[in-house]
């Protein structure tokens, strides 16, 4: 379909100048400021650093700063790679680095505190700019001038040097991010001639069997080059050691490979590198480059790229209160639009999950699924804002089961991998979501029985004990009870897509629903009536008897405590009202988490915690507490739900380079405010319902797909008047607390009061 739309009203509004790419990351720095446009396979930007995973045998606590490769308080360039994650509390990745000099050679990126005696740069914020699509940076050590803009399979950089003489271009093949000695298990780089080189890394790291292609375009000549291989040598070298393989010999193969292209070059001077990417081979990463930049022609490439995020930033056009909050949104925007990637060459050729070569047919190919924290919100978002690419997320993770030797939707992939990292299964709910919300172009069918499969599988984390004896027991895993009420959760979401009207299945559907839904209730197996929380359970059901409610470490629950999971029971928030005593309990329950003081000792462990993004004992900084705001709607308190999501709003998400309470986790963090600042949440994913709140924007107009608007505006919005006296649909007064997810997709206008 023709987005021109999009297109016309994000020009008119010139939406491009309130996105910053610096801003709007956690203290930790896990977003990248570099050069993508939306849901591009190559991520490019600088990383500001080389610290090792390990040291001396340990992890080394200082490497989870540098999960997206760049920290904003540092003082150095190592240089510029093209793969990153956003926003994630783990890490990968930092393939293909390329970093220009001058003057003599070096080849060893040396330490920040001496960067003259490497090849890395000081630089400074004063000389830096980032954009959708663009990034530009002052090396001082080298006066260079560098640029970078990408397409959806290409980096291209721009270096001008601001004086003549000696240049070179490093392509490091030993840099990656979450690094270490042994990661590379081998690359290869190939000078098919004096403009062209070719080559390929593959690494055990998160993805153990990843493979990233590429193919590099000098604008200019290559006048003499070389290569070094800091691997200790092997044993066995073969007969290639008669050859002097240093200086001009066109081949290099190794796991420690770093290689040097000389250039001469007068003041003032430009070299464009064109560096493209693939999943499959060195082919494709030329056949790439050739679709999508063929000429050495930054500044096109630079339009090109910014035209796209107009278009995709235009879907939502708001205007806010002040200009911080403009920032804020499409930043927000802006970070959710970067991930998943897009998998696949333009032949729509890519690698799967069992290693070979597959072509899609009718769906674009997608990796980097960090589930558990997207499915919240960030894959809810896209079933409004991007149909198409939602039904091609979930044909690719239907395509991931079909090559799962373990008959596993995904867990958290990327790049023709499992990474197993996190709980639950996660991928049922981003498909449920779009069942039930009726995303074209699945297959609900084999949608369905790819969920109910994957939560059959007993081998999995406990699941065999969880199918048993209806929870998975504290022997198991020391995430007993988070790991219950996540399957209780996504098997309710299993119950959603059978029950989705307009389905002819071949499956029994009564027995199928009595099953999940059955299922969708083992969190009461974990409630401890005793004391009033979810509690870890052992085989003989009995409870843990030491047991801490306020420690995230140790206590049964991943990245929480027992104050934060007890309320993640997000499709059935009546059934634990009721658990807990009633909607004047759970009220007063939801108060005192909110006002209560967590004193740092109990989440001094736990690395994805911190005390920028707590609010008494509400974590906001970690995905598990996202949808609690929302639930005092069901208690029958809303204003209560209004007034801390505004809170929240205007305390967790500030314009600055540490502006998040936590990791954005690849989106998730940023769809939570576009969710919460249009004034409605998915707090159950697997349903049609969103939750009001109170909305930020004094106006957003939707674009949808199916060529409708949806327009949001508020009566009376002011920093003070955060709550809502009334919520008005196309007219009528609304007498609930939620809207409908066809209501929006049928255009019209959400009016909400404020005082």
């Amino acid at each position: 379909m023709s987005f021109l739309p999009f297109l016309l009203q994000a020009q008119d509004n010139d939406l491009l100048k309130y996105v910053n790419p610096l801003i709007g990351s956690d203290r930790m720095g896990h977003t990248y400021p570099g050069a993508t446009v939306p849901f591009g396979m190559v991520q490019l930007s600088p990383d500001t650093d080389t610290i090792p995973y390990e040291m001396n045998g340990k992890y080394n606590k200082d490497v989870y700063k540098y999960c997206a490769g760049y920290q904003y308080g540092d003082k150095t360039i190592v240089g510029f790679s093209h793969t990153h994650f956003s926003g994630t509390g783990h890490s990968d990745l930092g393939d293909i680095l390329l970093m220009p000099t001058t003057g003599a050679l070096q080849l060893n990126p040396g330490t920040a505190a001496a960067s003259e005696k490497g090849f890395r740069s000081l630089f400074s914020h004063e000389n830096e700019k980032a954009s959708p699509g663009y990034y530009s940076v002052l090396l001082e050590d080298h006066d260079i001038f560098a640029e970078l803009t990408a397409t959806p399979r290409v980096g291209v950089h721009r270096y001008t040097f601001n004086q003549g003489g000696d240049a070179h271009l490093i392509l490091d093949m030993m840099h990656g991010i979450y690094n270490y000695d042994d990661k590379n298990v081998w690359t290869f780089i190939r000078v098919e001639n004096d403009t062209l080189v070719t080559g390929f890394r593959q690494t055990n790291g998160w993805a153990r069997t990843r493979t990233v292609y590429f193919a590099i375009v000098f604008s200019k000549p290559v006048e003499s080059y070389g290569f070094v291989n800091n691997a200790p040598p092997q044993v066995y070298r073969g007969f290639w050691r008669r050859f002097d393989q240093r200086t001009n010999f066109p081949e290099a193969a190794g796991t420690q490979i770093r290689g040097h292209f000389d250039f001469s070059v007068s003041k003032g001077e430009q070299i464009t590198a064109r560096v493209a990417l693939s999943p499959v081979s060195t082919d494709g990463a030329v056949a790439n480059m050739l679709a999508e930049t063929p000429r050495s022609d930054f500044d096109t490439y630079k339009k090109n790229a910014e035209t796209m995020w107009q278009a995709e930033l235009g879907r939502v056009r708001v205007t806010m209160m002040n200009n911080d909050h403009m920032v804020n949104f499409y930043t927000a925007l802006y970070h959710a639009f970067l991930s998943p990637t897009i998998y696949m060459d333009n032949d729509s050729r890519y690698k799967g999950l069992d290693q070979n070569i597959h072509t899609t047919e009718k769906f674009e190919n997608y990796t980097t699924f960090s589930l558990w924290d997207t499915y919240r919100a960030l894959h809810p978002l896209f079933t409004i804002l991007q149909q198409k690419r939602t039904s091609d997320m979930v044909n690719s993770m239907l395509a991931h089961y079909d090559q799962s030797v373990h008959h596993m939707l995904p867990v958290w992939s990327h790049h023709a991998n499992e990474n197993w990292c996190m709980i639950g299964y996660h991928s049922v709910p981003v498909i449920a979501d779009a069942v039930v919300k009726g995303i074209p172009g699945i297959d609900y069918n084999r949608a369905l029985e790819a969920c109910v499969t994957t939560a059959r599988n007993g081998w999995y984390d406990g699941l065999d004990d969880y199918m048993r004896i209806g929870y998975v027991p504290d022997e198991r895993t020391g995430s007993s009870v988070s790991v219950t009420l996540e399957y209780a959760y996504d098997d309710w979401c299993i119950a959603q897509i059978v029950t989705t009207p307009d389905r002819a299945s071949p499956y029994q559907d009564t027995t199928i629903f009595t099953e999940f839904t059955s299922r969708s209730r083992n969190y009461r197996n974990v409630w401890d009536p005793s004391t009033g929380f979810m509690r870890p359970r052992k085989t003989d059901g009995s409870f843990r008897p030491e047991f801490d409610v306020l420690s995230t470490h140790g206590q049964g629950f991943i990245e929480g405590n027992a104050w934060n999971y007890s309320l993640y029971v997000p499709h059935e928030p009546e059934g634990l009202i009721e658990l807990m005593g009633g909607r004047k309990r759970f009220t007063e329950h939801l108060d005192s988490l909110f006002t209560m003081d967590l004193p740092d000792e109990f989440f001094a462990e736990t690395e994805d915690i911190t005390r920028e993004g707590i609010i008494g004992n509400y974590v906001h900084g970690n995905e598990p507490s996202h949808h609690v705001p929302y639930l005092y709607n069901y208690a029958g308190a809303p204003r209560k739900t209004q007034y801390w999501v505004r809170h929240i709003m205007d305390t967790k998400y500030l314009p600055a380079p540490d502006g998040l309470s936590g990791n954005d986790d690849c989106g998730q963090m940023s769809a939570w405010y576009i969710f919460s600042a249009l004034g409605f949440y998915p707090v159950a994913p697997g349903s049609d319902r969103y939750d009001l709140g109170s909305p930020l924007v004094k106006e957003a107009v939707i674009s949808l797909e199916n060529g409708k608007q949806f327009t949001v505006s508020t009566i009376n919005q002011s920093p003070e008047n955060v709550y809502v006296k009334k919520v008005e649909l196309n007219g009528k007064k609304l007498d609930r607390s939620w809207i409908a997810h066809d209501e929006i997709m049928e255009g019209g206008t959400l009016v909400f009061y404020m005082y």
